[in-house]
């Protein structure tokens, strides 16, 4: 039907249509999909949710004398520096180590990437491994987004497709990564964007791969390789959307350009710092399969809903449940009511989905050929812990 190079023409010359997800699952109820191929030439689709599978990548250039960074901390916050001299990545849920009040102990990685992203100044204190070629011990300077060299996100893990709902069977609060969850079922978390969210509208991940330009954290970003925990082989329903965690991707993308409204440092009580990010992913109409999977509804899609008071790998659910049940803000849990909520913004999602369409149809924005397909035949390897004392199976 068309290529990538056809539609780039069109959005050099600014007369691409583009429709977001939402308009284009609209548009395919009134006219059907058939109709909608025929005019739409990119898909945007986005999403605004914790990912704390983040990092950012950072090279601050020599001291004089040089110095070989072995120890480092960022604002107080841990930075791993075994690479090169001055080469170091600073993670999302790093947990500030500095002592001063109580707010200290709710920063982290997150929040001093968004500040770096903001322009804001950076204390930093590094400890070196003295030799001859690096004889500085130890330095301390302040730095920003200009004063240092390559800033950039490598996010191992990003753009989960499907995700689970997180409930409390238990009789005492608990404090996870979803948030708190409150005892006898009191109130239900999950962390997707169900018909919004980009990999549910790709199912088969066969618009997209390697090398795949998209909208990261308010600037320009790419798929460079499958994400940690990808298992594309999860069960799905007959529409291939996976009723549970299945794939994920991985990130990377000039920290310089982006915008902090996109990358924000959040933390969970009792749990830790993390990073809220906005991902935005171009669909290129090449075929009709692309619209048809697109059409796809909340109540078409479903997650698995998990007992977090069982502190197991596997863990007890009480079924699946659709993303349309959880947008009504309550679902049902063995006859008992219960309080959904989502982690992730429907409305910040919806934006990204309209800002990189706005991108595109000013001509600010084109889509590139994938250099290879994402791996779907990936299992997920669990990991076990022999002897007798650490065997608990």
């Amino acid at each position: 039907m068309r290529t990538i190079g056809e539609i780039n023409d069109k959005i050099s010359r600014k007369e691409a249509v583009v429709l977001t997800v939402e308009e284009v699952k609209a548009q395919v109820a009134e006219r059907g999909v058939t109709e909608v191929v025929k005019e739409v030439d990119v898909i945007t689709t986005g999403t605004f949710e914790p990912m704390e599978s983040s990092g950012a990548m950072i090279n601050l250039g020599h001291t004089d004398p040089p110095i070989k960074i072995r120890r480092c901390w960022l604002d107080g916050v841990c930075a791993y520096a075994g690479f090169g001299s001055v080469d170091l990545y600073l993670g999302a849920t790093e947990i500030c180590e500095a002592q001063e009040g109580e707010d200290a102990k709710e920063r982290g990685g997150g929040h001093v990437i968004e500040d770096l992203i903001a322009g804001k100044p950076i204390h930093l204190r590094a400890i070196g491994q003295m030799t001859h070629c690096y004889p500085r011990g130890s330095f301390e300077t302040t730095i920003t987004r200009d004063t240092i060299n390559q800033f950039y996100l490598f996010n191992p893990r990003s753009l989960y497709q499907n995700s689970i709902v997180g409930v409390n069977g238990g009789d005492r609060p608990l404090f996870t990564y979803l948030g708190p969850l409150q005892p006898n079922l009191g109130n239900a978390v999950y962390c997707n964007t169900g018909a919004l969210s980009p990999l549910l509208n790709d199912p088969e991940l066969k618009a997209i791969g390697m090398g795949t330009r998209i909208f990261l954290g308010g600037g320009t970003g790419y798929i460079i390789w499958e994400g940690t925990q990808h298992f594309p082989k999860q069960k799905r329903l007959p529409n291939k959307t996976p009723i549970g965690p299945a794939a994920t991707l991985a990130l990377i993308g000039d920290a310089k350009q982006m915008n902090p409204r996109w990358v924000r440092g959040c933390y969970f009580k009792n749990y830790g710092p993390s990073l809220m990010l906005g991902v935005g992913v171009p669909l290129p109409v090449l075929q009709e399969e692309v619209v048809l999977r697109c059409a796809v509804q909340d109540e078409d899609i479903v997650a698995p809903v998990v007992d977090f008071a069982i502190p197991r790998r596997v863990r007890p659910t009480f079924g699946l449940v659709s993303y349309a049940q959880l947008k009504t803000g309550r679902i049902t849990i063995e006859g008992k009511s219960v309080r959904a909520a989502p982690l992730a913004s429907i409305f910040l999602s919806r934006q990204v989905a309209l800002e990189l369409k706005q991108w595109i149809e000013a001509g600010e924005f084109t889509l590139t050929e994938s250099v290879g397909p994402i791996p779907m035949d990936r299992a997920f390897l669990p990991q076990n812990m022999w002897g007798s004392q650490m065997n608990l199976e």
